[in-house]
């Protein structure tokens, strides 16, 4: 008897953005049956276990093949090996390079090496990311921190072209760049607040004001480096401090601007000086490697604890560094008004987003 039958064979390669997910989470084929089980997916595609089964194991060893490709994007595009569209690219690739924030908090600032990726038993236990994925985040770190060390020119623009990443991912990974080249302070007990993206925030304002990629755009590790020349500089505004005219000058214009403006006036008036020389001694040792690894517990120590304690609000503060910035300008023997703006305006923009509980 003769029996007709319609065949279509297509070779489009076919994926679940949910098992991808669990793949790069670390979970082990039979933990992402159980989960996929859980999220009642059986009864929606009316399929036995066994099926199931054999579904994640097929989309797993297709992802693993896929892994070198992930390496260098670019080349996911190009291949014959798989049938993927371009909108599935770009999910392959985004997702492969997101990470934890809780996982990235724990080795921001740190040398991206062997040393380093010993801990990732204890963070993997601290965060409850699983080890697999903790390697992975780690290695992509340290790939991306590789590629772009020997480019010139801007780093977020680097990282979108060589990863193929969205504005938002590439500019966290420069920002995770730029703290592990720099291997700022993060781990501190007072620095346990502060989120990654509070550090990505301030990281995007050192690289786009500080760095030597500031004012040249085309130079190796431009938006890596801090810019030594702007570093040395820093040191003329230890004046506003050591020149007791300038520095009661500069107290009496603020305090004028500021009284009967805010509840904190009184504490402001009577700390003026404390503060005003924490954010001086900032600027002016930042020519030391350690002190610029401290930049963040500084301004911590020396301003935003203070003032914490003397219970500024937010818009307390906003008021005080806008008056106490701009105050510097009218100072009739203050001639380092370029210098003081390109400081302060990264001091302005960093306090405002890391003064918060």
């Amino acid at each position: 008897m003769a029996v007709e039958l319609d065949v279509f064979v297509g070779n489009t390669t076919i994926m679940d953005e949910e098992v991808y997910q669990l793949w790069l989470d670390g979970y082990t084929v039979n933990d992402a049956v159980k989960v996929r089980m859980e999220g009642g997916v059986l009864e929606e595609i009316e399929a036995s276990a066994d099926v199931l089964l054999s579904d994640t194991m097929d989309q797993y060893r297709t992802f693993q093949m896929c892994e070198r490709l992930l390496h260098i994007p670019a080349k996911l595009a190009n291949q014959l090996l798989f049938q993927i569209t371009p909108h599935w690219q770009s999910i392959l690739i985004e997702r492969y390079y997101a990470f934890d924030d809780a996982f990235v908090r724990e080795v921001l600032g740190k040398k991206l090496s062997k040393g380093t990726k010993k801990d990732l038993d204890d963070i993997s236990a601290k965060t409850s990311v699983t080890l697999k994925s903790c390697r992975r985040q780690f290695d992509n770190f340290k790939r991306v921190f590789k590629v772009v060390e020997e480019l010139k020119g801007p780093l977020v623009e680097n990282i979108r072209q060589h990863f193929l990443l969205s504005d938002k991912l590439a500019r966290d990974y420069a920002a995770i760049v730029f703290f592990a080249n720099n291997r700022f302070e993060t781990g501190k007990r007072k620095l346990q607040y502060l989120t990654f993206q509070d550090f990505a925030f301030c990281a995007g304002q050192l690289i786009s004001n500080w760095t030597v990629g500031a004012v040249d755009n085309m130079v190796e590790d431009m938006d890596v480096d801090l810019d030594k020349e702007f570093l040395q500089e820093l040191k003329e505004l230890k004046v506003l401090i050591s020149d007791k005219d300038l520095l009661d000058q500069h107290k009496s214009l603020v305090c004028t601007a500021l009284r009967g403006k805010t509840k904190a006036f009184n504490e402001m008036e009577a700390n003026f000086k404390n503060l005003s020389r924490g954010l001086v001694n900032i600027a002016a040792k930042l020519t030391n490697t350690k002190d610029v690894r401290d930049f963040f517990i500084d301004l911590v120590e020396k301003f935003i604890e203070p003032c914490r304690s003397d219970r500024w609000t937010a818009a307390d503060m906003r008021l005080y560094l806008t008056h106490y910035t701009n105050s510097a300008h009218i100072l009739d023997t203050f001639k380092h008004q370029v210098v003081w703006d390109r400081y302060m305006g990264v001091i302005k923009s960093c306090i405002f987003k890391m003064y918060h509980d």
